[in-house]
Order: C-alpha cells, then structure tokens, then sequence
C-alpha cells in the first residue's frame, strides 16, 4: 500500500480513496484515477484503518466508528488528513495529501495583495470556497509569512492538524481538536485567554464559532478562518443567516467594523493539463464596503467596488482574475467563461479587451507549475 501511495503522490494526487471491493483511487488535478486493479477487502480497509488511527481509544471502536478525522504521516512518504467512514455498512478512507513543506503566495500563485492582508495586526480574514479549492494551502501560506515576518504568537485550532509550522520569528501553537481541545469553541474560548495575536481556526460552522471570532477581532487579534461558500457577497449573507432576524443587525455591524478581506478561490485545470491553478476573488473591506456591509440596501453595490478598487486596493473579482489567466494562456477561454460569475458578460469583456483571446485555443505545454497543480 506504501508504494501505491507513493505512486499516487508522484503523479500529483491530492486525494486516495479506499473502499472495500473497489480499487484504489486517486484525484490526480481534479479527475478520479483508477491505481491498482485488484479490489480491496473489507479487512485490508480495517487493517489499514487501525494503522492510520492515532489514538488508543478509537482503534478499540473500530467496530462502531462511522465518522473519524485525524492525521498520519511516514517518513519518507508524506503526511494525510485522514476521513475513517463507514458506508453500505463497510469501512472507507479518504486520505487528503499534505506537503511537508508549507507553500508560500507564490508558489500557489497568489495575488500580491495576500502580503498587505496577512500583514494587518487585528480584524477578520476569511478564505472561502468549496471543499479542495485548496483553502487550507491559502492559510498555511498566510501563517507562513506572518510566521516569517513578525514576533507573534499564532494559535491555530484545526480538525485535524494539516502543514505542519516551525517556529520562526513568530510562535506557533497547533491544537488539535478532539486531541488537544475538547472543540473548536472551547478551544477558541481558551484561545483568548493564551496571550495571542493571530488565531486561526479551521472553520466558522455555528453561531456561537461565528460569535467568539468576531469577539476575538473586536478585542484586537488577527482571526483567520474559512467559510465554504463560493464568493464574497455569498459568504457574507451565509454568516448573517446563522443568527435570528433580531440579531442580524447587530451581525451585520460587526462584521462591517471588524472584516478586514474576504479572498473566495476556486481551481480550475490548466491549459496545458498540467495541474490546476487557482482562480481568486479579493475583497479588500475598504470604507465605502464597511457602509454597504452595514447598510442591507447597499450591499448590492460591494461587486462593483470590489472591480473598481484593483488598481488602488488590490481587490480583483473573479471575472478580472479569469480574464488575466486567459491572457497569460494558463486556462483556456472555454474553462474561464464555464467558471465566471457573469459568463455571457465575461466573454464580452473579453473580446472587447482583446478578440483572439476568446477564440477556442489549443492546448499547448508550459513550464509554469503550481503548487495547487498537484495538491488540490
């Protein structure tokens, strides 16, 4: 299983499914790929399962487990998020591949603007999308340069711990929820009170998560976390909706006073199927955005803003960043206009700015790598 492993990560897989009488598969840059021909047995997956799983505790409920994240490493190979399921009544895994080496913005190809919003000493972060847009990697690049820059103390509460961060200018205290903190509002309870400046946590899913954070931006520390939700204005009315229609308001002024940016990604296969590549929307909360996240007949107007404050603030939506892409001949008109917010709107864009570039093009081969390209 090691090698088959193996063979997986060296072809780029950011994710091996095992399930008793199916093969072993892989996502390799988006598309599920058949690794062996044999059928696993159900006791191979329990097998397997009971080497994966860290603590005593959960091994001897082998039996009864349906659900179970932690994480696992070998030397030499790699380290996974781990999801231990059942299904049909028989154990499966997923295994999410996680590089020992935490990316920079660059290696994932992120906008320039990731710098000044990872620089921003309090408020509220959020990095959004659905599930394997690669939202991890964004916070592991944004721990990493605060990491790399400052003297601060980074809490990160996560389920379950994925990179792996040495102390640099900054310390980094992981905690590993179910292991190190009974869940995630305990932990972000205790968070407050171990002197820190920067707390990640690895996502906003209630209203008392979504209460505690907006505290802890409110009494100055930097909150990083993820919604999955596919774009800015989405993830703002997603947040507002967890509470009763008489909270909402008060929500809504909280967020507008504490939000700092919003950067809502999504993958997309590169032209010359090489790998993925990231595609962003960056809201960069500027003041007229503050009065439109306050005011609900405003809020309509945050689209336009985000697409005129490029120049001056470094927001970009996702249409502008798409277009960009195409230009750059890192994915193809055809998978840009399927992915845009507005496609009818953005082929017009395009071919106004530039005719050929919404022509069909033919797939060619690049030097050009990302880190996203391989991991998902």
């Amino acid at each position: 299983m090691t090698e088959i492993f193996r063979a997986a990560i060296q072809r780029g897989a950011s994710d091996i499914h095992l399930k008793a009488g199916d093969v072993v598969r892989a996502r390799i840059h988006g598309q599920l790929v058949p690794m062996t021909q044999q059928r696993l047995s159900h006791e191979q997956i329990r097998a397997l399962a009971l080497k994966l799983i860290p603590r005593e505790a959960d091994r001897k409920r082998i039996d009864d487990l349906t659900d179970l994240d932690c994480s696992w490493g070998m030397a030499g190979l790699g380290r996974f998020r781990v999801n231990i399921l059942r299904q049909r009544g028989s154990l499966m895994i997923v295994l999410r591949v996680i590089p020992f080496e935490v990316p920079t913005f660059e290696d994932l190809r992120l906008p320039a603007v990731l710098e000044a919003i990872s620089s921003n000493e309090r408020g509220l972060i959020l990095v959004t999308g659905i599930t394997g847009s690669g939202k991890s990697s964004t916070m592991a690049a944004m721990v990493q340069f605060i990491n790399q820059h400052w003297p601060r103390h980074i809490v990160t509460l996560e389920n379950p711990i994925e990179f792996l961060h040495r102390d640099m200018k900054s310390s980094i205290t992981q905690r590993d929820v179910g292991t190190d903190t009974h869940d995630f509002n305990d932990g972000l309870r205790a968070a407050l009170r171990q002197d820190p400046d920067v707390i990640l946590i690895g996502e906003m899913r209630d209203t008392e998560t979504i209460d505690i954070a907006l505290k802890a931006a409110e009494t100055g520390h930097l909150v990083i976390s993820t919604v999955h939700t596919r774009d800015s204005m989405q993830t703002m009315s997603r947040l507002i909706s967890y509470f009763q229609p008489s909270q909402q308001e008060m929500i809504r002024i909280r967020m507008a006073d504490t939000l700092q940016a919003i950067i809502s990604q999504r993958l997309l296969p590169r032209r010359d199927r090489s790998g993925r590549v990231v595609a962003c929307e960056v809201m960069v909360v500027t003041g007229t955005i503050r009065d439109c996240i306050r005011d609900l007949e405003r809020m309509h107007e945050i689209p336009d803003l985000i697409a005129e404050g490029r120049d001056h603030y470094g927001s970009q939506t996702f249409d502008q960043h798409l277009a960009d892409l195409v230009r750059e001949e890192l994915v193809t008109f055809e998978v840009a206009r399927a992915a845009a917010s507005k496609p009818s709107d953005f082929e017009l864009n395009m071919k106004f700015l530039d005719p050929s570039s919404a022509a069909p093009q033919v797939s060619t081969r690049s030097r050009d790598r990302s880190e996203f390209g391989s991991r998902g």
